[in-house]
Formats: C-alpha cells, structure tokens, sequence
C-alpha cells in the first residue's frame, strides 16, 4: 500500500508528532510511506496530481528520531505522481498556518478533493473537512453532549450571556487550536472581561461556554476511529490531559500532562451520541475532548497523543489504523467509484 502523509511542513515536523508514528509505522509494516507539505502540491494542465514527497527507505527504525532524520534529509526529495497513492491522511494543522500561511487550510483542503476525484482514498474526508475549520463544528452535534455555548462579535451579548452562567465562563477564540487565547473569567475575580473580550474579537468571533466544575482534573483525548472508540487488547487509545499550575488550558501544546483515563459508562455514551455525525461525514480518525459527560472540541485534522496512549497503556495503536486502511483499500478494489470517498472513509 503506498500511503501519503500530508503535514504543514516536513522540515518542522517533529519525532513526537502523531503523523511522524503513524508514517514509521506504516513503514515498518511493509508499506511505502510518504510525507508531503501542503505548499508542496502541482496540478498539471493535462488534470494530473504532483507533490515534492519524502519518505524513509530503510525497512525497519529504531527510533522515530532516525525515521524522521531519514525522511529530512537533505536533497532527497521526490516528484510523486498522487494518483499513484492508495491512500492520504490529511494531517495538517489548520493553526499552525492560520497567521503566516492564510492560504494553507483552503488549499490542503482543495488538493485532497483533487485527490479524492482522482481516485485515491483521503481521510479524513476532504468535503466536510471544509466546513470543519472551526470551533463551530462541534455545534452540529446533539445539544445533550455540548456545554451551553455563545458564540458571538456583541459584546454586551457576550457579557449578558457570562451573567446568564453565574459569572463564570470560558472565552476562546472560534479559530484556531492548541489552548490559544483561552481566558477562564469569573465576575467576582475577574473585572477585565471588556478587554478580554476585544483581544479575542480582534481576530474574529467569540465562543463563550459555560465552565464546567470537572474541567479542574483536565480534560480526556479519546481517539475515535470509524466512529468507535479505538481500543487495543481492552486498552483505549484515551489519556487525561492535566493543565500545568493554575492553567486552565490542559493542551499539551500549553503545558498540559498525560496521564491515565478512565473511560466511563458516560464517554462511552457520548462516543455513541456523536457517532451518526462523524460516520455521515467521513471522518475516520478524530480526536474527542472530553469533560465530564459533555463535548469540548473534535479534531478532526490532526488529533495528536497516540505517543502518550502508547506510553500510558503500553499498547502500540498504529497497526490498528494502518490496518483499518488496508481494509478500506481492500473494499476500493472491489467496487472501485461505486463507494464515495465519504462512505468509504469509515467503512
């Protein structure tokens, strides 16, 4: 199987990256694994796909540092023919390029609809990704799993709305990931919501929710694959994700820690709850933030952590999403066009 990879950049790729774990291993597991950036696309006049990829050639690694040691190396770039790919992981994350690289998200997201016509298989699906690029997403799920959000430009709305809350609240921007600009507020301690609320309207729209108590031991990453909880021999590809001190923000990315999770009867319920919508949607592996009973956020870009479940859990999770591919090639090769890339995505 010759899979792609397609991430913001492969020169700022890093070992620790969920992308680089699962191009290793799909490397060790036989297949031919290629990683692409997404400025790194062509299409030719004659409607042919390009992309400058790279990809590491050695059978086995020792190490994620030495796969992707092999794969940056210097001049060892190649044209790859897209239509050539059996499969693309769209892994690309839209906040990393969201202020340098405004044009990034749009055309990762055009190429894989390219790729998608072309006849390769792209997950997560490249159409609804479209109209993923925000927090907004999550909004489409049913009320019962999602905290009371607003999300607004008004700002006497916005505050009229922290004291419909009780005067606690968290503010976020609508775009962008990773814990950026996420301001917890309370009426009694906090008297700059003005200010708080200019700084993150300055760049777009509000998302006001209410706090939820359990947010204090952090928040749980469960990894969703065809819209079930991706488990290992009985172990969940889940973690807790503590925040740092009196941070709020449990993003690994702002200082938060990895520590066990126990996936409880209400999680569960809530993987079931949102399962109809990512399936319909194509969305083969995503990333759930949970606190408590309720839906905080769904990456469905680039969900990272499957070092941490690994670490955690002692349990290698790659060759289960390598293998729900393979299975997916398998079922292309039956009925070719007859299934759509959305369909076919969580097969």
């Amino acid at each position: 199987m010759k899979i792609g990879f397609v991430v913001n950049d492969v020169a700022t790729e890093q070992s620790v990256y969920t992308t680089t774990r699962l191009a290793m291993g799909a490397t060790q597991l036989g297949h031919e694994a290629w990683l692409m950036g997404i400025g790194d696309f062509g299409y030719e006049p004659d409607g042919s796909l390009s992309a400058r990829a790279r990809r590491g050639t050695a059978k086995n690694y020792r190490s994620l540092e030495r796969y992707l040691a092999d794969v940056q190396k210097p001049d060892d770039e190649e044209i790859l023919p897209l239509g050539d790919l059996d499969v693309v992981m769209l892994r690309s994350d839209p906040a990393e390029d969201a202020n340098e690289n405004p044009w990034a998200n749009n055309a990762g997201v055009a190429f894989g609809q390219l790729m998608a016509n072309a006849g390769v298989l792209v997950v997560n699906d490249p159409t609804t990704l479209a109209s993923a690029l925000s927090k907004a997403y999550v909004q489409h799920f049913p009320e019962a799993v999602r905290p009371h959000t607003l999300i607004s430009r008004d700002q006497e709305r916005i505050s009229g709305f922290v004291d419909e809350l009780g005067g606690r609240a968290v503010l976020k921007p609508l775009q962008g990931s990773g814990g950026s600009g996420v301001f917890l507020v309370d009426r009694k301690e906090s008297p700059n919501l003005k200010q708080i609320i200019e700084a993150i309207a300055r760049d777009g729209y509000v998302v006001a929710q209410e706090y939820l108590p359990d947010a204090t031991d952090g928040d749980v990453r469960m990894f969703v694959m065809n819209g079930r909880l991706l488990e290992v021999d009985g172990k969940p590809a889940a973690f807790r994700r503590r925040a740092s001190g009196d941070d709020i923000r449990s993003n690994m990315s702002a200082g938060g820690k990895a520590v066990k999770a126990q996936v409880t009867d209400e999680m569960l319920a809530l993987v079931d709850a949102v399962r109809p919508k990512l399936v319909s949607d194509g969305m083969f592996l995503v990333g759930l933030d949970v606190v408590g009973d309720k839906l905080m956020e769904v990456n469905v870009f680039s969900p990272g952590g499957l070092g941490s479940c690994e670490a955690l859990h002692g349990v290698d999770f790659v060759p289960a999403i390598i293998g729900a591919l393979e299975h997916k090639v398998a079922m292309r090769a039956h009925y070719g066009r007859e299934l759509k890339n959305i369909d076919l995505a969580t097969l």
